[in-house]
């Protein structure tokens, strides 16, 4: 990992605990209500197989939570190394109401696509799509949109 850090954008506690604690809880609830007063054996294997799924994700969602997102004058990437975008290969930036954008985020469409990855409530990566945000402040996202936009802009001129 090369270059100074400009900003980093990362869940705060609270934000963190609150995301993970409402999906453990729909997860165990379905359960709940699955094991209790079963079902037909179809809902019953839905309400199995969603609980689960929430489980899993809230896990999912504590490990991703525990790292951030930092741009370099290079790079935006995450704190375990992945690079989530070069700053030379984004094409715009898109931060508008309507967008299809993480929570208090923002969504980047670059110029080459690349691997599907997924960090729960951090980011995420669909193609050329880039979602940043979640349970992640939105000051910070905005901080962090609006320098991408700036070193977007400067480098057109």
């Amino acid at each position: 990992m090369s270059g100074e850090v400009l900003l980093a954008v990362e869940a705060s506690g609270l934000r963190r605990v609150m995301g993970v604690a409402m999906l453990a809880v729909i997860g165990v609830t379905l359960l709940f209500v699955a094991l209790s007063t079963p079902p037909s054996i179809g809902w019953l294997l839905f309400l199995l197989a969603v609980g689960v799924g929430a489980l899993w994700l809230s896990v999912r969602m504590w490990q991703a939570t525990s790292h951030k997102i930092e741009l370099t004058e290079e790079e935006l990437r995450c704190s375990d190394g992945t690079v989530i975008a070069r700053v030379a290969d984004i094409e715009t930036i898109d931060r508008g109401f309507f967008a299809f954008k993480p929570s208090n985020g923002f969504l980047i469409r670059t110029a080459t696509p690349g691997t599907r990855v997924w960090f729960p409530g951090l980011w995420w990566r669909a193609g050329r799509r880039i979602g940043v945000g979640g349970v992640t402040p939105a000051s910070q996202s905005k901080a962090m949109s609006e320098i991408l936009a700036a070193m977007i802009a400067q480098r057109s001129l």
